[in-house]
């Protein structure tokens, strides 16, 4: 891309009982927004609902856990702490998927 950003994962996936799980993540110029140049989102939740069942995301620049509709600031944890943290929140029948 032009503006200095690269996609480095994109997947998403929509199951039988209306869910959606999605990972990106984005490489992005470093800046005070973003520090460690990666723009993120691991989300899973009910395909067109309001609110994430889970969903880490750096969306806005912090690092942030949102639970429904609870949203909790994070420490900045490392993308592989977040990504597997992600994946066992998941429904157990859906893990396989992501690893």
């Amino acid at each position: 891309m032009d503006d200095g950003v690269t996609e480095l994962e994109q997947r998403s996936r929509i199951y039988q009982d209306e869910t959606i799980a999605r990972i990106r993540v984005l490489e992005v110029p470093s800046s005070e927004t973003y520090p460690r140049g990666v723009k993120y989102a691991f989300h899973y939740g009910v395909r067109g609902a309001p609110n994430p069942i889970i969903r880490f995301d750096n969306h806005h620049g912090p690092d942030e856990l949102h639970l429904e509709t609870e949203t909790f600031e994070l420490n900045r944890p490392a993308l592989t702490t977040l990504r597997n943290a992600w994946i066992a929140a998941l429904p157990a029948a859906k893990r396989s998927d992501w690893r």
